[in-house]
């Protein structure tokens, strides 16, 4: 009874934890008489009104008439050894695997991931 507690309870940290996201909001800049139909990314990068994209960043990102909103899409490890370990990340697939520094093939421990 009490190890189905306990297994619970990691359940929902974990999707607290997970719930955390990231965001940001940058507003479009008009101009007199813009009609734009597009957002501009701060590289010069547009993308068609109400179109969704992921950046390199691991970032999924939406087009309004208002501007882009991006949410951070990785979650990212916490409280683990940072002198014995380190974090690496996969933009392909924009997760984390934590590994020992001196031998990369062994994995460390985590005790929690921020979104």
């Amino acid at each position: 009874m009490m190890k189905a507690f306990l297994d619970s309870l990691t359940i929902f940290a974990t999707f607290v934890t997970l719930c955390n996201t990231q965001c940001y909001f940058k507003p479009n800049t008009y101009f007199p008489n813009d009609v734009s139909n597009e957002c501009k990314e701060s590289n010069g990068v547009t993308h068609s009104l109400n179109s969704r994209w992921r950046t390199d960043n691991c970032e999924t990102c939406f087009c309004s008439q208002e501007g882009i909103d991006c949410c951070n899409m990785v979650a990212k490890p916490v409280n683990y050894d940072t002198v014995k370990c380190e974090k690496i990340l996969n933009k392909e697939t924009c997760t984390y695997t934590v590994v020992e520094r001196e031998d990369p093939e062994k994995t460390c421990d985590v005790s929690d991931w921020l979104v």
